[in-house]
């Protein structure tokens, strides 16, 4: 990969695993000890976590970090359930 200090942005699919979950934000926040804000700017991809807070996140939802948060565009929801 070429660095050249472009911001890589981070896809994530947070939002629908604390929808499925029924969590809401200040829940989630409270369950990994961060500001509910912060689950915010990570749903909207204002904000890359940390590595520790990736960890904590796919914890709560007992998944890779990877099925999380990805440096690629995730496929939409739809293809994945019916390809």
């Amino acid at each position: 990969m070429e660095n050249d200090n472009a911001t890589i942005a981070l896809h994530n699919r947070l939002a629908l695993f604390r929808a499925d979950a029924g969590l809401s934000r200040a829940a989630l926040a409270e369950k990994v000890g961060v500001n509910p804000q912060t689950i915010g700017f990570l749903e909207r991809g204002q904000y890359g976590p940390s590595l520790e807070l990736g960890l904590k996140l796919a914890a709560v939802f007992g998944v890779s970090v990877e099925t999380l948060f990805s440096l690629h565009p995730f496929a939409p929801l739809a293809t994945t359930l019916n390809p």
